[in-house]
């Protein structure tokens, strides 16, 4: 099985077709997909099944670490059934899978994985572990023309990074959030207001129709030099004035809600803007113009974009995004990055696949020199 595998990951470099299937289980997402990659280059998604049951946690305000590994236990064989169907191919036609092996929840990381592990080593094919955040870093690259080198705002509810992707596996951590992600921030902030989860979509909501000018909220870091984030200082602030406006029952005026749900959001969309541009400071950018890639959930807020376009066209630079449903976690973009890592060879061994171990915490690219965030016994953050 391990020469039949080598053979496979041999083929799929050199040319010719191959399909593999990628496997998303990071976090309360259950995602699996098939992408096609041929010689020449081109590419198509051939399904993309994400099944998300934000009631599961709903009653405890939160994803729940245990409850998410245990969805993905019962979910995965049926959502990757559903992605097989979908292509209109069984397991036989596949040429490898890739699965996410962290950052993450480790024991949603470990179901993926497990079940990535246990179809490779049945049927002999490459097993290729992917780095999340690798996976968001190369999505824009599935559905986009996005050539090395760029600049990369990785927003998500797990991290807030700007990363140089010089090219494949060549990573430069340039700043990242030094308390909560963006992501995290959404949705503890729609807790506080009572709009329910997920965050994002529901702040974007209520925001429609709000006054952003209402309420002024702090420019979180404004004197520190560098492009690192926080967002602490922000809901800590809407905090603050929610508790103020919220009446004797502890309920809030729809109004009221809306304003500061727009004002909050200029203010996260204002203060990425602002850390994105010293970012784009900080490197040199290639001829003709720079180009900024969005990707992570958050990326699919509007007001975020359109203040990161805003940048772009004053900086003649070129942004550059992934249509909204790979912005959030999916098998696509999993199955892309292992797809492009076929073709460069960067694929380990047999042996060494089976062996790679969920991680719980994964950097994608190493901090600046001095620049390490929430270190401790376990090392830096993701």
């Amino acid at each position: 099985m391990a020469d039949q595998g080598k053979r496979k990951a041999e083929g799929a470099a050199s040319g010719g077709e191959t399909l593999i299937l990628g496997l998303e289980t990071s976090c309360d997402d259950t995602a699996a997909a098939i992408v096609r990659w041929r010689a020449d280059g081109s590419r198509r998604i051939l399904s993309n099944v994400v099944w998300t049951e934000h009631d599961d946690h709903a009653a405890y305000g939160g994803i729940v670490p245990e409850i998410a590994a245990r969805s993905h236990v019962e979910r995965l064989d049926r959502v990757i059934a559903r992605s097989l169907d979908e292509a209109g191919m069984t397991i036989d036609n596949v040429d490898a899978v890739a699965a996410t092996a962290g950052p993450g929840l480790v024991g949603g990381v470990m179901v993926g994985l497990t079940a990535g592990k246990a179809i490779a080593l049945g049927r002999g094919i490459p097993l290729i572990p992917i780095n999340h955040l690798e996976g968001h870093a190369l999505s824009v690259r599935m559905t986009n023309s996005a050539e090395f080198p760029y600049l990369l705002l990785l927003i998500s509810g797990g991290h807030t990074q700007l990363i140089w992707v010089e090219n494949l596996g060549q990573y430069h951590r340039l700043g990242a959030t030094i308390d909560d992600a963006a992501g995290e921030a959404f949705d503890k902030t729609a807790k506080l207001l009572g709009l329910g989860q997920p965050g994002g979509p529901r702040i974007e909501s209520a925001a429609t129709g709000g006054r952003a000018d209402r309420y002024d909220l702090p420019n979180p870091l404004e004197k520190r030099g560098g492009c690192d984030f926080s967002f602490s200082g922000l809901k800590t602030a809407v905090r603050e004035i929610a508790t103020g406006m919220a009446g004797a029952d502890g309920r809030f005026d729809g109004q009221d809600v809306s304003d500061l749900a727009a004002s909050f959001q200029l203010a996260v969309a204002r203060h990425l803007a602002r850390r994105t541009e010293r970012a784009m400071d900080m490197v040199e950018a290639p001829e003709g113009g720079g180009r900024l890639v969005v990707a992570g959930g958050v990326a699919a807020n509007c007001a975020i974009r359109t203040k990161l376009s805003a940048l772009c066209e004053r900086r003649s630079w070129r942004l550059v995004a992934p249509p909204a449903k790979y912005c959030t976690d999916n098998g696509a973009m999993i199955a892309w990055a292992g797809a492009e890592r076929l073709a460069a060879g960067l694929v380990p061994g047999m042996a060494d696949a089976l062996a790679f171990a969920p991680r719980a915490r994964w950097p994608l690219a190493p901090p600046p020199a001095g620049g390490e965030i929430g270190g401790g016994r376990k090392g830096p953050k993701a």
